[in-house]
């Protein structure tokens, strides 16, 4: 399987902040903003790997750095930036621009991992990735290290999950109720 450049793979989106996308403190919903996240992150995977199916394994992370507000546009950009077998780590990144004044500052960063489905929504193998640009040979380059952490995170998860009670409340007998 070929190798494919990241710019292959990126997906540019921009659009404004409308009224019933703030919250009360008149900046972007956090929300918003991550399901915008997702949604450009799931066809930088699809085109990626040419799969018809590709599932959010992780949000590995979201930092917000700075707030958008209703003057903004918000332009999202993503691209996949490592690859595992089946898996996609792709790197977004957020960029608000004040229309008045043309300032344009980061205001995310974010990393998710996506898995390609086959036909029978099992795994299916993805093309590696062979960066270009500066910026995706350092995304490329501290990967592992990323990869390792995600890995050690989901055991944690898991590990915690299976000591999570499943009851609904009005169930536990511990409580009383009055």
């Amino acid at each position: 399987m070929d190798k494919k450049h990241p710019k292959e793979s990126k997906v540019v989106n921009t659009d404004q902040v409308l009224s019933s996308d703030l919250n009360n403190y008149n900046t972007l919903f956090g929300g918003v903003l991550m399901k915008r996240l997702d949604g450009c992150a799931v066809l930088s995977a699809r085109r990626h790997s040419r799969a018809k199916e590709c599932v959010t394994a992780s949000t590995d992370s979201i930092d917000f750095l700075s707030p958008i507000y209703q003057s903004d546009s918000v332009c999202v950009e993503s691209f996949v930036s490592y690859t595992g077998k089946s898996s996609m780590e792709i790197f977004c990144k957020v960029i608000a621009e004040d229309m008045m004044s043309g300032e344009r500052r980061m205001a995310t960063t974010a990393f998710m991992t996506f898995v390609a489905l086959d036909e029978n929504k099992r795994p299916m193998q993805v093309p590696g990735i062979e960066p270009e640009t500066e910026e995706e040979l350092k995304l490329f380059e501290t990967a592992p290290e990323r990869e390792e952490i995600r890995k050690l995170k989901r055991e944690k998860s898991k590990e915690l999950a299976g000591s999570i009670s499943l009851q609904k409340p009005w169930e536990d007998k511990k409580e009383a109720y009055s």
